[in-house]
């Protein structure tokens, strides 16, 4: 069967009626969950699970997991932009300039631009998924440990050099990130590590718990803590009075590049066996501000750090289907609850599922062209919903995100020890607020600590705890030098004005002669 003639049977599949509802039910359920802090598509799709059990064919609950995923995606964006507090970790990227957009009465337009950005950018990555499958899981599998290794110090030190005004304070973020991603038992000997002897830290401290605190209780500390000082609405107007629409050509004209940029860093590293999407939205945002004509706008609420990471962060889900569906290996928490699923239904993904399985593949597939075009039709017009957020006075607003916030981490852990411990770590990110210390090398660190050194051990193991393996391979001496050019690259400016300024000093004064 030819991809056209199964990308066709795929769309008679997911086109009846019934097929069309579990993909509208998807979408929206996940764009309400993503919502909500700390409850992200994978609790929603291991809640849903049991509710598919009685379905007669696999297809349809697919499809509707799959819209439960895009979904999320957005609609963790939707609540960064507005209140500063990603639903997921792949939306801490977004947060930084759409928020700031929002405080300077842009929501509608930083909304759009997510929105809009999803859409191009899941329209784009899903017909590369159609075209490159096979051949990109081929070449994915080619990467080592050292190239993770070095991937993983790449993003976390190009991120941490522009986010902020002080390199110094980045790096001390993103020791504390480093030090959570610790926590817990040794993945690799199994020994306790800073768990101080309680149980309840030997699984370590979830990123989910690392984001909500840091985010929803922290910026809510911060709120309440200078809430005399503050207007008692967040401004849903632009300094001039006037209302913003959604996007204005100008709008549109700094996007589009940025979509178009994203897609091409988002599907590629979803499609590595250790990839996700939250590494290629915090290179996109870095890209974005080294390459846009308005890089004084950055942190103040410059569309294209909405743009990028956006576009980046579906496009990666679209990749992430790449190794679940071609290898079977699930490399975030959603699609290893979706290989579960499959399971569930005596289906194995690996390279026999395009020929044992065609119809249920390019149904998903297909699904994916549709959800995506469901989302744009279903967010769009809640923009216009979703900015009346800003109108709900301080107090009330904050003191219900904490409530969420507290229900989404008890949901998760079904621990109340480990809803206290959110609460510390949002102390820990009131004081970072207070100091000025950037909040995302926190969650980079994280995030891909753990990575990191499980990485560097298995590549010492390899070969035989020789160092020289991390600067042999030329993909990994590659990666390595591009971190050190990315924490250098920003004092080059001054460093050159400096020596053009002793320069001139020295003619001025006749040294030269």
């Amino acid at each position: 069967m030819s991809i056209l003639d199964g990308l066709l049977d795929g769309f008679a599949t997911v086109l009846s009626p019934e097929n069309l509802l579990f993909a509208a039910i998807g979408v929206t359920v996940g764009t309400f969950v993503g919502v909500l802090p700390g409850i992200g598509p994978a609790l929603t799709i291991a809640l849903l699970l049991p509710v598919t059990f009685s379905m007669d064919s696999p297809t349809g609950a697919f499809i509707m997991f799959a819209g439960i995923y895009y979904g999320a995606m957005y609609g963790g964006s939707t609540t960064s932009i507005l209140l500063n507090t990603p639903g997921e970790s792949a939306s801490v990227a977004t947060a930084i300039e759409g928020h700031q957009m929002a405080l300077r009465g842009r929501a509608k337009t930083a909304l759009a631009t997510s929105a809009i950005g999803s859409f191009v950018a899941g329209t784009l990555s899903t017909l590369a998924l159609t075209l490159f499958a096979v051949p990109l899981a081929s070449l994915a599998v080619n990467f080592q440990a050292s190239d993770y290794f070095a991937l993983a110090v790449l993003a976390m030190l190009s991120v941490t050099a522009l986010v902020g005004r002080s390199l110094l304070r980045g790096l001390l973020s993103l020791a504390v990130g480093l030090f959570i991603g610790l926590v817990g038992l040794d993945e690799l000997t199994g020994q306790a590590r800073f768990t101080f002897g309680t149980l309840e830290l030997f699984e370590g401290i979830g990123v989910t718990l690392v984001i909500v605190g840091l985010f929803a209780v922290g910026e809510t500390l911060h709120v309440a803590g200078r809430l005399r000082h503050l207007p008692d609405h967040i401004a849903p107007l632009d300094p001039g009075g006037r209302r913003v629409g959604w996007m204005s050509r100008a709008d549109l004209s700094r996007s589009w590049r940025p979509w178009l940029r994203g897609t091409a860093v988002g599907f590629p590293f979803g499609a590595l066996p250790a990839g996700g999407a939250d590494i290629p939205t915090f290179l996109s945002y870095m890209w974005e501000k080294r390459l846009s004509k308005h890089r004084k706008e950055f942190g103040k609420g410059a569309v294209e750090g909405v743009a990028g990471p956006e576009a980046a962060n579906n496009a990666a889900f679209s990749g992430v289907l790449i190794p679940l569906l071609t290898l079977g290996i699930p490399t975030s928490a959603t699609a290893a609850v979706m290989l579960a699923s499959f399971q569930v239904f005596n289906v194995q993904p690996g390279p026999q599922l395009f020929e044992k399985s065609s119809a249920l593949v390019w149904a998903l597939i297909a699904s994916l062209y549709v959800g995506n075009v469901m989302l744009l039709l279903l967010n769009l017009p809640l923009i216009r919903l979703w900015v009346q957020v800003l109108k709900i006075p301080r107090p009330p607003l904050y003191a219900g995100i904490l409530v969420f916030a507290t229900i989404g981490v008890y949901a998760v852990s079904g621990s109340v020890f480990q809803v206290l411990l959110a609460y510390g770590v949002g102390v820990l990110g009131l004081f970072m607020r207070m100091y000025r210390f950037p909040i995302a090398p926190v969650i980079l660190g994280a995030i891909l600590g753990p990575m990191m050194e499980i990485q560097f051990r298995r590549a010492l193991l390899i070969s035989n705890n020789d160092l020289s393996v991390f600067v042999t391979r030329p993909l990994t001496v590659t990666l390595l030098a591009l971190a050190v050019v990315a924490v250098v690259l920003p004092f080059l400016p001054k460093w050159i004005a400096r020596l053009r300024g002793r320069s001139r000093d020295r003619l001025a004064f006749g040294e030269d002669d």
